[in-house]
């Protein structure tokens, strides 16, 4: 059985790898060289070296974009994490409807970003406008909103892998800290986090790159408004691209940077997170 599936491995896993270069590695790359590039195709791409770069960094609006991403980032990971861990908490005990808490929990992250963001956006400055103001008026309450909505949809999902970590945590290890006098805290923090790191791991990169790579619900929500100060990274470099005649080089440069921030802060947070995870 094994020589048969040697043999025939690669005729099964060449379509998957010819598609995965076709859909990813290619385009990736060529993305990187029009990043050195003034272009409006790619066929008339003109080699301008770090110049992209240069006026990138340049941009007041990527760096203010930059700056606001990473203030949302933070609050968001901080928030939707904790949200998450305690309702995982909660709906591991023994709560009557457990299991329909946790479906209605989770349908928010099936619903997509555009229609949220305008659903949040209908809600949000219905309630604002009892006051007299609409998110467009002062950048702190689109802040907030955004914040509000990514915690909504992405609390039931990170639930979900937080409660498949608590069910994995042995019982006959929470039953040893209880009888050598350790109470619910120390239970909590000393022996079922450190038992359930994969766990975290795997929130905190999802968590990390879905706060960054925010889009869709930043364009619904507020689109960028009031005058670009909650545009975040994603849709900066929408804008750029898009809305700024021969600008298309700047876009691909900041692309290639947003990818390089993302991905490393991503992977120190992946060593960070597996040196503390423990054997079961």
């Amino acid at each position: 059985m094994e020589r048969t599936m040697k043999k025939y491995f690669p005729l099964f896993v060449l379509p998957t790898l010819i598609a995965f270069l076709i859909a990813f590695v290619i385009p990736f790359l060529m993305g990187i060289y029009l990043s050195f590039c003034k272009f409006t195709t790619v066929s008339n791409a003109e080699f301008v070296g770090l110049d992209n770069y240069v006026r990138a960094f340049s941009n007041k609006g990527f760096l203010s974009a930059l700056g606001f991403t990473a203030l949302f980032a933070v609050v968001a990971i901080v928030t939707v994490n904790v949200f998450g861990f305690l309702l995982a908490l909660l709906l591991t005990g023994k709560v009557p409807g457990r299991n329909l808490f946790r479906t209605i929990f989770f349908m928010p992250n099936l619903i997509g970003g555009i229609e949220l963001g305008y659903i949040w956006q209908a809600m949000i400055n219905g309630v604002l406008s009892v006051f007299g103001v609409t998110m467009l008026m002062d950048a702190k309450y689109g802040y907030w909103g955004l914040i509000l909505l990514m915690n909504w949809q992405m609390i039931g999902y990170i639930m979900v892998i937080y409660i498949a970590g608590l069910q994995n945590v042995s019982t006959d290890v929470l039953e040893a800290a209880r009888m050598d006098g350790a109470d619910g805290l120390r239970t909590l923090f000393r022996v079922t986090l450190p038992m359930m790191m994969p766990s975290v791991t795997i929130c905190l990169f999802l968590t990390i790159s879905n706060s960054f790579k925010m889009f869709d619900q930043n364009l619904a929500l507020t689109g960028g408004g009031p005058s670009g100060k909650t545009t975040m990274l994603a849709l900066d470099i929408y804008k750029t691209f898009y809305d700024k005649v021969g600008f298309e080089g700047v876009g691909q440069a900041k692309a290639v940077l947003f990818f390089l921030i993302v991905a490393g802060i991503a992977m120190v947070q992946l060593l960070i997170t597996r040196r503390r995870e423990v054997e079961s």
